[in-house]
Parts: structure tokens; C-alpha cells; sequence
């Protein structure tokens, strides 16, 4: 038996569009209904259980008459507005069979890479659990842009469950574990557990599972996983058949483990529920202050500034060949920069103010890469 899984009190279950899907693009009500059974039972066990669900889309599309997945964002968004209240109506009526009340929370982007919308989503997941309910999240698919092409809710997964502070994570798809290979070919070999980045060498992580319905593949569920359990978090990869033996802590799917650390959940924050909305060039002399000796970037370690930002955004911190080395909260606007590069604090102070003695980015607010 697995120990990380079965002393997990917080757990997050993704699960994908294909796995509750019919062939045709419809809800598969008796998927629906075996999820739900498995959650409630975990629920009732003491557990508090948040679900990320896709497929509101895939939902929309045999109501509409749409035979597959659309490409262009506006169909891709009518079918979400038709599939997202067909989904929480068909988990409302689920979990109701076991006495419990589900909440809908959908998120965008901004809600996990603002610092504000993140502690607004925080407390409403965490009342939803204090208050006994099932939060099941999905991405805002009717108002998404970029988001809508991501890879299938598995990086928000990973942000939901630390920004919960899960104990564990479980994804679900249609692919029982992750595979050295496709396992639909000759050679693939199963990889039951991961504890370094050195047990990926090797593995090939491209889409395995249902075409025409989900977006996600293998490769955005790893990556789901390495932001997961460099907060702590470990993850559960298998099949949604196997969900109830996984969250039992049998030895299905794939267990990637957990880092023995976690960061702060602000340095977290930064690293991973961010987009950057700039970049700033560092000379070699700036690299290694920001890098080896962990201080403070300032104006004169600055050679270029690219994007349009605002003072508080977050921005790349990249060396000279253009690779980022950190990510950092800006304290400047970035018509303000070009003016400020290259020169030293007190000269600023002495020439514009008091004001212009600041760093460019703080080292509290900054974190490497």
C-alpha cells in the first residue's frame, strides 16, 4: 500500500474529457455516476475532496449537432456554454445520491496568476470544504482565450491543489499509467513510480488516448506533476476505472513522489501561477548576483527591457543568451526602465528622487528558475 496516499486528508482528483465522454461527444452518464461513487465514499471516509473536471465542451457538442471537436474559438466557446451547466447538473444529481452538495467554481487565468484572485479563489474553495461541499473546478471555458487551447486542466489541477494545500493529486484519464512509450505499441513498459527527473530519461510523453475529444496529452499530465510535487504534492496517475483502487492506495498507475521541501506557497506562486509580462536582459555580473548570491536586481545590472508591464507585474530575469534565470515582481513601469539602466541607485536618487533608489525587482519578491 502506498502510505503518501492513504494518510492523504486533502486530495485533488482531475479528471479528463475523454473519460467521461461518449465516442459521439456526449456525457457518459454512467461514468459520471461511477466517479461520484468513488469520491463520495472517499468523502465520507473523512477525506475533503476538490474535483477539477474538463469536459464542458466535449458535453456541448452532441446538444449543438457538432459531430467533433471544434477549431475556432467561438464554436469551442457556445459548445462550453451549453456543456458547462449540462456537467454540474449531471455531478449535482450524482453526488445528491450520496447526500452530498457539489459547487461550481470556474477559473481563468487570471484567477491563478493574480496575486488577489488567487487568495479570492483560495477562500472560496476553502469555505466550500468547511461547509461540507464537493468544489468541482473547470476552467471558464465560455470567456477563455489562451486557456481554452491548454492542455486539458492538468497544470490548473496541479495549481488547485496547492493552492488547497493538498495532500495529494490524483489524475485521471483514459491511459492506466504513464509509459515508456505508447502503450498501444510493442515495447512500451509501464513506469510504476517516479522520484527523480532522472526516472523520465527516456520516456516518451506524447498523446496516448481518445482523439477528438480532450486536448490533453502525457506530456501536460507530467509536467502537472513536476509543479505538484515540487510543492510536496504527490500524484497519482492512472485511469479513471482504477480511481477508487488509487485513491485506496493500491499499486496502480504511476506514483510520482512528492519533494522532500516545499517552497513558500508565495515563491510557489510566483514561479508557477504566473505568465511573465516582460523581460529583463541581465549582464554576466547581475546573473551572478540574482543567481549565486541571491540578492536584489538593480538598474545597473539591466542592458535591455522587453514587453509592456506595470509595477507590481511579473517579469522574466534572463541572461545574456536570452535563457530566464528567474522570475521576479517588477517595481518599475517599463516606459521607466530604458531611462534607469546601466546606473547606480544613488545616482537615480541624486538625479530624480529618493524614490528612484529602489530595486528594479526585490529579492523577496523574486525566484530563481
Amino acid at each position: 500500500m502506498r502510505e503518501a496516499v492513504t494518510t492523504a486528508r486533502r486530495i485533488v482528483v482531475k479528471i479528463g474529457s475523454s473519460s467521461l465522454t461518449t465516442a459521439d461527444g456526449g456525457l457518459d452518464a454512467g461514468r459520471v455516476d461511477a466517479l461520484a461513487d468513488v469520491l463520495a465514499a472517499a468523502a465520507r471516509a473523512g477525506r475533503e475532496v476538490v474535483l477539477v473536471s474538463s469536459g464542458a465542451i466535449a458535453a456541448g457538442l452532441a446538444p449543438l449537432g457538432i459531430p467533433r471537436r471544434p477549431r475556432d474559438l467561438a464554436t469551442q466557446q457556445a459548445a462550453a456554454s451549453v456543456g458547462q451547466g449540462l456537467l454540474i447538473g449531471r455531478y449535482a444529481a450524482a453526488f445528491a445520491r450520496h447526500g452530498l452538495t457539489v459547487g461550481q467554481v470556474l477559473l481563468t487565468a487570471d484567477d491563478v496568476t493574480r496575486r488577489a484572485h488567487y487568495r479570492n479563489a483560495y477562500r472560496t474553495l476553502r469555505k466550500l470544504l468547511d461547509l461540507g461541499a464537493v468544489p468541482i473546478v473547470n476552467e471558464n471555458d465560455t470567456v477563455a482565450t489562451d486557456e481554452i487551447r491548454f492542455g486539458d486542466n492538468d497544470r490548473l489541477a496541479a495549481l488547485v491543489a496547492a493552492l488547497v494545500d493538498a495532500d495529494l493529486l490524483v489524475l485521471l484519464s483514459d491511459v492506466d499509467a504513464l509509459y515508456t512509450g505508447d502503450p498501444r505499441k510493442p515495447g512500451a513498459s509501464r513506469v510504476d513510480e517516479v522520484r527523480a527527473e532522472a526516472d523520465l530519461a527516456g520516456v516518451a510523453v506524447g498523446g496516448a488516448g481518445r482523439a477528438g475529444v480532450g486536448t490533453g496529452g502525457m506530456v501536460t499530465k507530467v509536467e502537472a506533476a513536476r509543479i505538484a510535487t515540487g510543492f510536496g504534492i504527490p500524484v497519482v496517475l492512472t485511469s479513471a476505472p482504477n480511481a477508487a483502487d488509487a485513491l485506496a492506495g493500491e499499486p496502480v498507475g504511476t506514483l510520482f513522489h512528492r519533494m522532500s521541501h516545499r517552497p513558500t506557497a508565495r515563491l510557489f506562486w510566483l514561479a508557477h501561477a504566473t505568465s511573465p509580462r516582460g523581460r529583463l536582459h541581465l549582464d554576466p555580473g547581475a546573473v551572478q548576483a540574482v543567481v549565486a548570491r541571491r540578492k536584489s536586481l538593480l538598474p545597473a545590472g539591466i542592458t535591455a527591457v522587453d514587453g509592456v508591464f506595470t509595477a507590481g507585474d511579473p517579469v522574466d530575469l534572463v541572461d545574456t543568451s536570452g535563457a530566464p534565470v528567474a522570475r521576479g515582481l517588477v517595481n518599475y513601469d517599463a516606459v521607466e526602465l530604458p531611462a534607469l539602466l546601466g546606473r547606480s541607485t544613488g545616482d537615480l536618487a541624486a538625479e530624480l528622487g529618493p524614490g528612484y533608489e529602489r530595486e528594479v525587482v526585490h529579492r523577496d519578491d523574486l525566484v530563481l528558475l
